[in-house]
C-alpha cells in the first residue's frame, strides 16, 4: 500500500491514526508544514519499506528504529535534534539514508554503516555532528555505496574510503581535510567517480587525483598551489576559485567541449585568456575575476554561445570590449570592472535581451554615451556601474528612456530570488552608502545606477525620477549643474543617494524628505542653498551630508532656518564649528595613534571594526575633511591656470 500526500500543505502534528495503517509500504509526506516529533510507532510499522518526510518542520529526537523492513529513509530538511540513532546499524536492508540539513548533534561513528551491505546512498551533511572512528580500528564502508555526502561533518581523515569501489558521487566539502590527498584514495577502485566536491577545506595538493572521468569538480576555497590542473574532456562543471594557483591557463582547457561552468576566480593566474574559450557552445559561466590576467579579451564569441555570466573583474586586461559579445543572447551578467580597457561605451550591448548586470567601473573608457538606433535597449538591465572612467558629455537621456526594468517593482514575489542556479551564484562588488560592498549573491530586485567619478556635465534629467525600483543612485564627482529635479522624490525605495562633488545649485527639493527608505545621503560640495528639508529620514543625517554648501541652513547645519541670522546664532554656530574642529582633530590623533602604536594592520582592523559596527562618525569626519582639503588645493591650482573646471577623473 502506498500513501503519497506530498506537496499538499498539511500542517500540525502527524495524526496518531496513521500508525493503524499496518499495510503501508510507501509513505510520502514531503514538502508540507508538518511539525512536532515523529512518532516511534510510525517508523515501526511492520510493512513500511520507504518513508519520505523531508521538507517539513519535524523536531525533537529521532527514536530508535524497530523495524528491519525499512529500505529508504529520507528525513532531510527538518529540525530533528539529538544524536543519530545507533539502531540504524540494524537496518540490514537499507539502501538510502538521508538525514542532511537537520540539527543532529554529537559524534557519529562511521563504523555504524559498515554492515549495511545494500546501502548505496548516505547523506549526513549540514548537521552539528562530528564523524569519528571511535575504536580507532580499520573498517570498511559497504562496497555497494555509490553516493556519499558528508559535508560539514568535521571530517579530518578519509581512510574509510578505502573500500568505496563503486563510488560515483563524493561530497566532503566544508570539513577539515588538510595537506595532500593520499595516493591510495584515488587508485583504480575510484575511476568511476563522476562528481567530486572537496571545496572549503585546507588541501594543498590534488596531484594524485585522476580527474579524467569526473564530470563535476569542485575544489573551491582550499590552499591549492601550483599550476591549473587538467580535467578530462567529460568535465561539465569546474570550480577551483579561491586558491593559490599560479601560471597561465593551458590551451588544453578548450578541449572541454561539454564545459558549462569554468570558475577560476581569486587565484594568481597570469598570461592571456585563451581565445578559444569563446568557441565553447555549452559554456554558460566564465568567471576569472581577481587574477593577474593580461592581454585583451577573447575577440570572437560564436552565435551559438550559451554564455550567461561573464566576469573578468579585477585583472590587467587592455584593449577594447569585443562586439562579438552581442552574439551571446543569453548573457545576464557582464562584469569587466577594474581593468585597463580603453574603449567607448558598448551601446551594442543594449541589444542583449536578458542582460541584467553591466559593470564597467575603473577602466579607461571615454567619450559620450550617444543615442542608438536599437529600438528596445537594455529591457532587463537593473545594475549599471560606469564609475571611475572618463565618460563625458551630458547624462544619456536616450539610454534612460529605455531601462524598463528600473521602472517597475514586482509586488508578486514573496520569496527572494537570486541570479544564478544551484551550482553557481553570481557575485559582484558595488559602492553603496559610501562603502564598497561585495554581493556574494545578487537579488533580482536589486537595482543601482552608478555613474560617479566621470566627466559628465549638464543637468540631471527629470526622467530619472521614473526609476522607482532604484536602490542606489550615485552621480557624485562629475560636473553636473542646475537644480536637483523634484522628480527624484519618487524614488520610493532608494537607500543610498549621492550627488556630492558636483556644481549643483538651488534648493534641496522638499520632495526628497518623503524618501522613507533613505539610509545614506551625500549632497556635499555643491552650490546648494536654502533650507534643508525636514522629514523622518532627513533628521538622521549629519553635517557631512551637506558640507561644502555655504548657502544651506537648518538642521543639522544650523539651529534655525529663518531669513535672517542673528548675531547670537552666528556666534553659537561659530562656537559649534570650533568645537567640531576640536573634536575632529582629537579623533584624528586617536586614529593616528591607534595605527602607529598598534601597527598598521591593527589600526586598519580597528577602523574596519568601527565601520562594521555601524558607528563610523569620527572616521567619516576625518575622511570628509581630508577630501575637502584636497578639493580646495586642486581648485586653487586649476584657478591659477584660468580653468575652473572639475578635478581629475580619479579624485
Amino acid at each position: 500500500m502506498k500513501l503519497d500526500l506530498s506537496f499538499v500543505t498539511f500542517s500540525g502534528n502527524l495524526p496518531e491514526y496513521l500508525s493503524n495503517f499496518t499495510r503501508i509500504e510507501d509513505l510520502n509526506l514531503k514538502r508540507n508544514f508538518l511539525n512536532g516529533s515523529i512518532p516511534s510507532s510510525m517508523l515501526s510499522l511492520p510493512s513500511l519499506r520507504k518513508v519520505v518526510l523531508s521538507g517539513n518542520y519535524f523536531s525533537g529526537q529521532l527514536e530508535d528504529f524497530k523495524s528491519n523492513s525499512l529500505v529508504w529513509i529520507d528525513l532531510r530538511n527538518n529540525q530533528l535534534q539529538g544524536q543519530v540513532p545507533k539502531s540504524i546499524q540494524n537496518l540490514e536492508n537499507l539502501t538510502t539514508l538521508d538525514l542532511s540539513f537537520d540539527n543532529f548533534s554529537g559524534n557519529v561513528d562511521i563504523s555504524l554503516f559498515s554492515n549495511l551491505k545494500h546501502l548505496w546512498y548516505l547523506s549526513l551533511s549540514y548537521n552539528n555532528i562530528s564523524l569519528i572512528n571511535e575504536k580507532e580500528v580499520e573498517f570498511t564502508l559497504p562496497e555497494s555505496l555509490e553516493r556519499l555526502e558528508l559535508a560539514a561533518c568535521e571530517v579530518t581523515k578519509i581512510e574509510f574510503l578505502r573500500s568505496a569501489k563503486q563510488l560515483e558521487e563524493l561530497d566532503l566539502s566544508n570539513n577539515k581535510l588538510q595537506g595532500r590527498v593520499p595516493d591510495w584514495a584515488w587508485s583504480n577502485r575510484m575511476f568511476s567517480l563522476k562528481s567530486l566536491i572537496l571545496s572549503h577545506n585546507m588541501l594543498t595538493s590534488i596531484d594524485s587525483i585522476p580527474l579524467q572521468s569526473v564530470e563535476i569538480i569542485d575544489l573551491r576555497s582550499n590552499l591549492l598551489q601550483g599550476s591549473l590542473p587538467n580535467p578530462g574532456n567529460s568535465t561539465r562543471l569546474f570550480f577551483i576559485s579561491q586558491n593559490n594557483l599560479i601560471g597561465e591557463i593551458p590551451l588544453s582547457i578548450c578541449n572541454l567541449r561539454l564545459l558549462k561552468v569554468l570558475d577560476l576566480a581569486r587565484n594568481n593566474l597570469t598570461g592571456e585568456i585563451p581565445e578559444c574559450l569563446g568557441d565553447i557552445i555549452h559554456l554558460e559561466v566564465l568567471d576569472m575575476h581577481r587574477n593577474n590576467l593580461s592581454g585583451s579579451l577573447p575577440a570572437t564569441f560564436i552565435t551559438e554561445s550559451s554564455l550567461r555570466s561573464f566576469n573578468l573583474h579585477d585583472n590587467k586586461l587592455k584593449g577594447k570590449i569585443p562586439q562579438s559579445l552581442a552574439n551571446c543572447k543569453e548573457l545576464q551578467v557582464v562584469d569587466l570592472g577594474d581593468n585597463q580597457l580603453n574603449d567607448t561605451f558598448p551601446m551594442w550591448s543594449g541589444a542583449l535581451p536578458k542582460l541584467q548586470v553591466l559593470i564597467l567601473r575603473s577602466n579607461k573608457l571615454h567619450g559620450s554615451i550617444r543615442t542608438s538606433r536599437i529600438g528596445n535597449m537594455f529591457p532587463k538591465l537593473r545594475i549599471i556601474d560606469l564609475s571611475y572612467n572618463a565618460f563625458s558629455g551630458i547624462l544619456p537621456v536616450s539610454l534612460f528612456q529605455h531601462l524598463k526594468a528600473m521602472r517597475t517593482i514586482d509586488q508578486t514575489k514573496k520569496l527572494p530570488a537570486y541570479l544564478g542556479d544551484r551550482y553557481y551564484h553570481d557575485s559582484i562588488t558595488i559602492a553603496t552608502k559610501g562603502l564598497k560592498l561585495e554581493l556574494v549573491r545578487i537579488l533580482t530586485i536589486y537595482t543601482t545606477i552608478d555613474l560617479s567619478s566621470n566627466k559628465f556635465e549638464g543637468h540631471i534629467p527629470h526622467i530619472m525620477g521614473d526609476f522607482i525600483a532604484l536602490r542606489v543612485l550615485n552621480l557624485s564627482h562629475n560636473a553636473l549643474e542646475g537644480h536637483i529635479p523634484p522628480s527624484l522624490g519618487s524614488l520610493s525605495v532608494v537607500e543610498s543617494f549621492d550627488l556630492s562633488f558636483n556644481q549643483l545649485s538651488g534648493e534641496i527639493p522638499q520632495q526628497l524628505a518623503s524618501l522613507t527608505s533613505l539610509a545614506f545621503l551625500n549632497l556635499s560640495y555643491n552650490h546648494l542653498r536654502g533650507c534643508i528639508p525636514q522629514g523622518a529620514q532627513f533628521s538622521t543625517f549629519e553635517k557631512y551630508s551637506y558640507g561644502g554648501n555655504d548657502g544651506l541652513r537648518g538642521f543639522p547645519v544650523s539651529k534655525g532656518c529663518g531669513n535672517g541670522v542673528s548675531e547670537t546664532n552666528y556666534t553659537e554656530s561659530a562656537v559649534d564649528d570650533e568645537e567640531s574642529n576640536s573634536e575632529f582633530w582629537s579623533d584624528f590623533w586617536k586614529a593616528a595613534l591607534m595605527g602607529y602604536g598598534s601597527g598598521l594592520c591593527i589600526g586598519l582592523s580597528i577602523t574596519y571594526f568601527m565601520i562594521s559596527t555601524g558607528n563610523p562618525k569620527w572616521l567619516a569626519r576625518i575622511i570628509e575633511a581630508l577630501e575637502y582639503m584636497i578639493m580646495v588645493r586642486q581648485r586653487k591650482k586649476q584657478g591659477r591656470k584660468g580653468n575652473y573646471r572639475r578635478r581629475n577623473n580619479h579624485f
